[in-house]
C-alpha cells in the first residue's frame, strides 16, 4: 500500500469552514499553551504551600503535606482527569452539578483543575528537596535575627531554593505542557486533538503528527533555551 504525501494539505480549507487545516493545527496550539500556562499557576502556588508544610516542624503539616502528595502522585493523570469531569459533578449537589455540567468550555476548566492539582503534588516535591537541600544554618540565620518561621522562609530560604530548583522545574513545567495532550479524552481541541481531527478529515496522517510534532519540539526547545538564560541569570554565586 502506498501512501500519497501532500504536504500542502495545510493550505487546504478544512471542513470546520473556519480556515484552513493549519488555522485548526494553530487554534489547538492556543488551547495547549493556555490550558498549559493556567494549570502551572496553580500547580506553582500549590505545590509551594504544600512543599513548604512538608519541611515545617509541624506534624499536623507534615502529615497534610504528605498526604497530597501520596494521593495525587500515584493516581494516574488519565483516572485523574475521569474523575474531576464525570464523577465530580455527580457527587456535588444537584444544582452545583449541573451547573458544572452546562459550564461553557468545561473541559477546558477540568483539564486545567486537573493538571494543576496532579502537577502541584510534583512541584511540591521539587520544592522540598530544594529547601531541605539548603545547609541548616540558613534557618538558625534567620532565627539569630529575630524572624520568625515564615519571615526565615519568605527572605532566606525560598528565594535561594527556588533558584537551586529552576532546572527540574523546567523540567516539570515540559510535563506540564505535553501533559495537556490526555485533555483531548474529555473533549478539549488541544494540539493533539487537532491533530487527530485533521488526520480524520484528510486522512493525511503523517502530516498531521508530524505537524504537531514539530510544533511541541520547538515550544519545548524555546522554554528550554529561555529557562537555561534565567537559570544563568539569576543562579546563586558559586553553585555552577
Amino acid at each position: 500500500m502506498n501512501y500519497n504525501w501532500n504536504w500542502s494539505i495545510f493550505f487546504e480549507p478544512s471542513p470546520e469552514g473556519t480556515g484552513t487545516y493549519a488555522d485548526m493545527l494553530l487554534s489547538g496550539l492556543q488551547w495547549t499553551v493556555a490550558t498549559a500556562l493556567c494549570s502551572w499557576i496553580i500547580a506553582f502556588s500549590l505545590g509551594s504551600i504544600i512543599g513548604v508544610m512538608r519541611t515545617l516542624p509541624s506534624k499536623t503539616a507534615n502529615a497534610i503535606g504528605t498526604g497530597y502528595v501520596e494521593l495525587f502522585r500515584n493516581i494516574p493523570l488519565l483516572v485523574q482527569l475521569f474523575l474531576w469531569y464525570s464523577v465530580m459533578p455527580e457527587v456535588l449537589p444537584e444544582n452545583w452539578g449541573n451547573w458544572l455540567k452546562q459550564l461553557p468550555n468545561a473541559s477546558f476548566y477540568t483539564a486545567v483543575i486537573c493538571l494543576g492539582f496532579f502537577t502541584a503534588s510534583r512541584v511540591a516535591e521539587q520544592v522540598r528537596a530544594g529547601i531541605e537541600s539548603l545547609p541548616r544554618g540558613q534557618k538558625m540565620a534567620g532565627t539569630a535575627l529575630g524572624l520568625t518561621t515564615a519571615q526565615t522562609y519568605r527572605y532566606v530560604i525560598l528565594p535561594i531554593a527556588y533558584r537551586v530548583i529552576l532546572p527540574p522545574m523546567t523540567s516539570e513545567f515540559l510535563n506540564n505542557l505535553k501533559n495537556t495532550s490526555v485533555a483531548l479524552t474529555i473533549g478539549l481541541l488541544e494540539l493533539t486533538a487537532r491533530a487527530r481531527s485533521m488526520q480524520e478529515f484528510s486522512s493525511q496522517v503523517f502530516e498531521a503528527f508530524t505537524a504537531a510534532t514539530v510544533i511541541y519540539l520547538l515550544i519545548s526547545l524555546l522554554i528550554v533555551t529561555l529557562a537555561g538564560k534565567l537559570e544563568t541569570r539569576v543562579a546563586v554565586p558559586g553553585s555552577r
